[in-house]
């Protein structure tokens, strides 16, 4: 929702505004107004402005010397003129500062109208469009670094891309960490990158699971890959001590370029057993009781597996675990330590299949399947142990049929409901068209957009009435509404009386 910011001398000017357009059917809404420029501008250094609509003849600081300075508080500020006068001169000004139209009073509602769309459709543009350009590159950066870590890319063309984007990996040794957020949060880019001034600067991007990738490269592999473990606990530590709870794996250190997708894939593997170990922080790949019997591979095959979750085949799961832990039994160089870490590394794989399917972590679902495998006496009690998750993990996917993208789309509203929102801002994020995300997410929710985020956005003012001595107007620019009096309309709309009669029946 565009912010729009009043200045006029005149008050009927200014409640004739307020009064005259529809503001929500714009996607806008009137966040403050002042008298003069000077006053003008204290305001809105402090508050977020998309549109200024102003009066040019004023007292103190008139509108064609607040422009110029309010662009330097916010850039891509759009500015409508109001003016009593027809003069070519103040036209000629307004002009030369890019103003969208320089409107005459009295004012004439169906010309603004049309001015405010028009200056919406150019910042839907403009947001749109950077949006993409930053996405753009650092798509790229991201698709170089996964596919050099997966043994998808030409050593040549890694070079090239990597010095196009700016991309050092100079030294013999690299050795990869990754770190998973366990809430996600909207700037857990800018939270890791902020780290960099604490320490060693690795190269940091996202992977397709969404965990953040370091990677350091170094001269001496040992030494190295012990300061990079430090490094990591520091981290760790310092996150906490934020409020922010983190996990992060450190793989190999192995020769650059030959062997950085092994440290990758180490550092990945790693990563699912804070199931087993959940009150680590830092897990080391290296000390893992299963690293090394894990390298001579799965001894079954996976891929039936695989087909069977996608086709939530329960029953089919079952079965074939029962058939393949038989010929498990009779195997003579099969130990009970392989058998169990065999049936380890099955619950490890459904969780990955699923979170691969949902994009969701659920660990709660295989928790109690490794603690009964870990304390199993016999086979038949890890078979049953692995017939449980099999079943829960058909169970998670019938039970949750949403699309993967309204699944990022309600955790991005849930995380950043008091930002400004919309299905294009969005749908660009995700890379899907917003009239097309606006009917999966209303086939999906059984609610519009616009409807489910003011719903969301009164919950949470609710909960801010009965547990703080917040304003009214100060709980409303908490959640998200800039206008007081639009937030009374919401409030009063999804809970049926105004927040302060709210407030007073509890």
């Amino acid at each position: 929702m565009y912010k729009v910011f009043l200045v006029d001398d005149e008050p009927f000017i200014i409640e004739g505004l307020y009064d005259l357009i529809k503001w929500n059917d714009l996607d806008m809404e009137i966040v403050g107004h002042a008298g003069n420029g000077r006053d003008a501008l204290q305001i809105i250094r402090e508050t977020p402005v998309d549109i200024l609509i102003t009066d040019i003849s004023m007292p103190i600081m008139n509108g064609l010397t607040l422009i110029p300075e309010a662009l330097k508080l916010h850039p891509e500020l759009k500015t409508i003129i109001l003016s009593g006068y027809n003069e070519f001169d103040y036209l000629k000004e307004g002009m030369r500062l890019g103003i969208e139209n320089y409107l005459l009073k009295p004012i004439n509602v169906v010309e603004l109208k049309a001015t405010l769309a028009n200056t919406a459709a150019k910042l839907n543009e403009m947001k749109t469009e950077r949006l993409l350009h930053e996405y753009g590159i650092e798509v790229m950066k991201e698709n170089t670094l996964y596919r050099y870590l997966t043994g998808q890319i030409e050593p040549k063309e890694f070079d090239e891309r990597a010095e196009l984007l700016g991309i050092n990996l100079s030294l013999p040794y690299v050795v990869v960490s990754v770190l998973c957020l366990e809430k996600p949060l909207l700037d857990g880019f800018k939270i890791i990158e902020r780290l960099f001034s604490m320490g060693d600067t690795p190269v940091l991007f996202n992977d397709i699971d969404g965990n953040f990738v370091l990677l350091w490269t170094m001269n001496e592999p040992e030494t190295g890959r012990n300061h990079v473990l430090e490094q990591l606990h520091s981290w760790v530590r310092q996150l906490a001590v934020a409020g922010f709870s983190v996990r992060a794996t450190l793989g190999s250190a192995v020769s650059h370029p030959d062997d950085g997708q092994r440290s990758y894939a180490e550092a990945k593997k790693a990563l699912e057993y804070f199931v087993l170990y959940p009150e680590k922080q830092v897990i080391d790949y290296n000390q893992l009781p299963f690293g090394i019997e894990d390298q001579v591979g799965f001894p079954i095959e996976w891929g039936e597996y695989a087909k069977l979750i996608i086709a939530k085949n329960a029953e089919g799961l079952q079965r074939r675990i029962a058939e393949d832990f038989a010929k498990v039994r009779v195997d003579v160089a099969a130990s009970p330590k392989t058998i169990r870490n065999l049936a380890l590394e099955f619950i490890i794989r459904f969780k990955m299949e699923l979170q691969a399917i949902k994009r969701v972590e659920e660990p709660c679902l295989f928790s109690s399947g490794f603690s009964k495998v870990q304390s199993a006496l016999s086979i038949d009690e890890m078979v049953e142990a692995l017939s449980e998750v099999a079943e829960r993990t058909v169970g998670s996917l019938i039970n949750d049929m949403k699309s993967p993208v309204i699944h990022l789309v309600l955790n991005h509203v849930h995380e950043a409901y008091a930002s400004d929102l919309s299905l294009k801002i969005l749908g660009a994020q995700y890379h899907i068209h917003p009239v097309y995300l606006g009917q999966l997410f209303h086939r999906e929710t059984k609610e519009t957009f616009t409807d489910y985020i003011n719903r969301y956005r009164i919950d949470q003012s609710k909960e801010l009435l009965r547990t703080t001595h917040l304003k009214v107007q100060e709980i409303a620019r908490q959640v998200g509404y800039w206008e007081t009096g639009y937030f009374y309309k919401q409030f009063k709309k999804y809970v049926g009386v105004s927040p302060t009669d709210y407030k007073g029946m509890l």
